[in-house]
């Protein structure tokens, strides 16, 4: 599927107003009972059973995904080779992550996924953030202390390979510094051919992670093409209403979020708990395109039936 010369969402804004994103990869993974308590997270699946990773992705377009992201994000050469994966295999492993969800696609496809009006859904090829490599949590923080041109390294190898593959586009995911958001859009500078997203985690209603005003962020990015959307992911819920408003005032882009369950992680035990003010990141779905957003899903803890009632809820049956 070719987008070179237009955003790849624009079909569905045409045609439904909005698109529909998946969930966690993670959450699907680990609901099917698979233990990702290891350094490459989902990652570790994409090596010891592919087979998991596709199954994922055709759950989540059977629940009504307009998209799926791939399960690259925290795939790294550093991290792949610390595993003890050989540096002509490292290249396979990333390839394989976009081959599982060109070949969830096809598979949905054949078996009449699109007989309901449905457009044929999107292939993102993820890029998550220099901190998933170090499995440390300083992807949500930012504070790295590392150089643009030094961020910019650590992405290239893995850019320059989803790039060059079947993607429809690229997702950057969880950027918590400006410094990394600059770094990957020197990539796509060099990639003329490439349509991305760039997604953001912040520490607040307003603030990326490493303390950077959301609002000077996007300043980035103004008159710069094939940018198919900027937005949030990985937040809690409840910003999104504050994120929405910096995002929407201030660029021209669609704006996509796909924020956490609501729940609150707690690191000692590595568990999610309730939160008595917690937002329901499904029942707010519709809020949230009424205030400017173009494209919803969900990240952590957001699995595969809150997908199926997001679409319901965004695009109920007689409107779908």
């Amino acid at each position: 599927m070719s987008h070179r010369w237009s955003n790849p969402f624009e079909p569905f804004f045409a045609s439904q107003g909005v698109a529909v994103l998946d969930g966690g990869l993670s959450t699907a993974l680990e609901d099917a009972g698979h233990d990702l308590d290891h350094p490459l997270w989902s990652a570790k699946i994409l090596l010891e059973r592919p087979h998991a990773v596709r199954k994922a992705h055709e759950e989540y377009l059977a629940a009504g995904a307009d998209c799926i992201i791939t399960s690259s994000y925290q795939v790294s050469r550093d991290g792949l080779l610390a595993a003890g994966v050989p540096p002509d295999e490292a290249v396979a492993v990333l390839r394989r992550s976009t081959d599982l969800a060109m070949d969830a696609r096809e598979s949905f496809l054949e078996e009449g996924g699109c007989r309901e009006g449905r457009l044929p859904p999107l292939v993102a090829a993820s890029i998550g953030p220099y901190g998933a490599a170090l499995a440390d949590g300083s992807e949500y923080r930012g504070d790295y202390g590392l150089s643009v041109p030094r961020l910019q390294e650590f992405h290239r190898w893995r850019w320059e390979i989803l790039a060059a593959g079947p993607a429809d586009l690229l997702a950057c995911e969880t950027i918590p510094a400006v410094a990394e958001a600059e770094a990957l859009l020197g990539l796509l500078h060099d990639t003329p051919h490439r349509w991305a997203w760039f997604s953001f985690t912040c520490r607040d209603d307003g603030h990326l992670g490493d303390g950077t005003p959301l609002s000077d962020v996007l300043g980035l990015f103004r008159g710069v093409e094939r940018v198919a959307a900027l937005g949030v992911n990985c937040v809690r819920p409840e910003w999104v209403p504050g994120l929405l408003e910096i995002l929407t005032g201030g660029s021209d882009v669609p704006v996509i979020v796909y924020p956490n369950s609501g729940e609150e992680y707690v690191p000692a035990g590595k568990r999610w708990v309730p939160r008595a003010d917690g937002v329901d990141p499904v029942a707010e779905g519709a809020a949230w395109v009424r205030r400017g957003a173009r494209i919803v899903g969900g990240c952590c803890r957001v699995g595969v039936a809150r997908v199926r009632d997001l679409r319901t809820a965004l695009l109920p049956p007689a409107a779908g």
